[in-house]
């Protein structure tokens, strides 16, 4: 048997942790540049606010009914999305069992627990990690991980009834549950997918999962649509991860603040977000031997939407490096040669971003003879600035290409204070 664990309201729960006054308060935070709503507590959905649509669209509801509205607090997220997942290894008994599926969820392998046993441990999971963080969660328990999606989706559909937590254990019990389900809500089905099953009259999960997995292979992408039908099928075809700890990638991307038009703010951003990405590689021992940058022009006001979303095309540039590299100082030369060959005068941006590839063992580099020695302690440098970063925060110490003030940065105005993460912001207990 596989569990989901999923934080209920994640951003809003985090945003209540510290605000207690907010416990039966609608609550809702917006997503960068205070853009959409991206979550939303039960009291505000009970209102009427919608998931994902434009702040300034439901301004007017908000300040009508005392809505609490919060900018996106990454730091705070972050944290705490940490101190749950650690909560839930520390309960599994094994690291190998818990697989971190996003911020706020997690699978959890419970196939050591007795079946007769599983929804009282799984309402223990649920009470001890409450106890702990203060993060309400979900639980969804099912022999494979699409069905225990789907039992947590019920779980939360009727938080009082099911007391947050749903055990699909029997095949009475999974049938039920898949004849509740559209294949629209299931997970692994996309808004292209469920379009084409509801045009082939195939509405609910139990109505897909009756179907050949030859069937699915034609009609459903191959491999992947073989894997749903089994997974619909208490067959586990979906299997736990192990945490990936070095990454192949590494990138950092933001939105602007306001529309960006000059050649320096766009080098000024480019070097921050490199500046950033080689502390996480440096973080893993890590050397990135290609550099990518790209950038976002803000498109015409008269440019359609693409399902509801203005995306915007991006422009991107790469280049391989003579010899990977950890060192900002080199990755940040080689990215702004990147963004001079992408600006183009009198066009407007909204977004940029870099990604190091190419990432290889910073041991494994090979020695250069050519290359004068006191160059090759720039290493202990990047080292003690990023120590020096980790204990004060905010970039204290920072190379001049990342700019001085910064008016190009994220719009954050409704953020709510860093708690568990700076000293500074700490919550005052009066």
């Amino acid at each position: 048997m596989t569990a989901i664990i999923d934080c209920n309201s994640f951003y809003c729960s985090c945003e209540r942790l510290f605000r207690p006054d907010l416990r039966d308060t609608p609550v809702v935070v917006l997503s960068n540049n205070d853009g959409c709503i991206v979550s939303r507590s039960d009291e505000a959905k009970d209102l009427g606010v919608g998931m994902a649509i434009p702040y300034f669209q439901a301004r007017h509801l908000i300040q009508q009914k005392g809505i609490a509205t919060f900018s996106s607090n990454y730091h705070l997220y972050g944290d705490m999305s940490w101190r749950v997942m650690e909560t839930l290894r520390i309960l599994a008994g094994d690291r190998s069992k818990v697989e971190v599926y996003s911020v706020d969820e997690a699978f959890m392998d419970l196939s050591e627990i007795p079946a007769n046993e599983l929804h009282e441990y799984a309402r223990q999971i649920r009470a001890t990690v409450e106890q702990w963080t203060g993060i309400s969660v979900s639980i969804g328990v099912a022999p494979t991980k699409t069905l225990a999606k789907l039992a947590n989706r019920l779980a939360k559909k009727n938080k009082k009834a099911s007391g947050c937590v749903t055990v699909l254990a029997t095949p009475e019990e999974q049938r039920t549950a898949l004849q509740q389900t559209r294949v629209d809500n299931l997970w692994g089905v996309g808004w292209a997918y469920a379009a084409k099953l509801l045009n082939l009259g195939i509405t609910s999960a139990w109505e897909l999962s009756r179907m050949p997995e030859e069937w699915a292979h034609t009609n459903l992408g191959g491999v992947i649509g073989i894997r749903l039908i089994r997974e619909l099928n208490a067959s586990p075809a979906i299997f736990m991860e192990e945490e990936l700890t070095d990454k192949k990638m590494i990138a950092t991307t933001r939105m602007f603040g306001r529309p960006v038009t000059t050649l320096a703010e766009i080098k000024e951003a480019v070097a921050t977000y490199i500046s950033r990405a080689a502390e996480k590689l440096r973080r893993q021992q890590g050397a990135a031997g290609g550099i990518t940058v790209f950038l976002v022009p803000k498109p015409p006001r008269s440019t359609p939407a693409v399902f509801g979303y203005g995306r915007g095309s991006s422009v991107s540039s790469f280049t391989l490096l003579p010899n990977p590299t950890s060192l900002t100082n080199e990755l940040i030369k080689a990215a702004l040669g990147l963004a001079d060959r992408l600006f183009v005068q009198g066009k407007a941006y909204q977004k940029a971003g870099v990604m190091l590839s190419g990432i290889v063992p910073d041991d494994s580099i090979q020695g250069n003879l050519f290359v004068p020695q006191a160059a090759s302690q720039n290493r202990f440098l990047m080292n003690a600035i990023d120590n020096i970063n980790f204990s004060m925060r905010d970039d204290s110490v920072k190379f001049g290409a990342s700019g001085i003030t910064k008016d190009w940065k994220m719009r954050q105005e409704l953020r709510s204070h860093r708690h568990s993460s700076r000293w500074e912001e700490l919550k005052e207990v009066k």
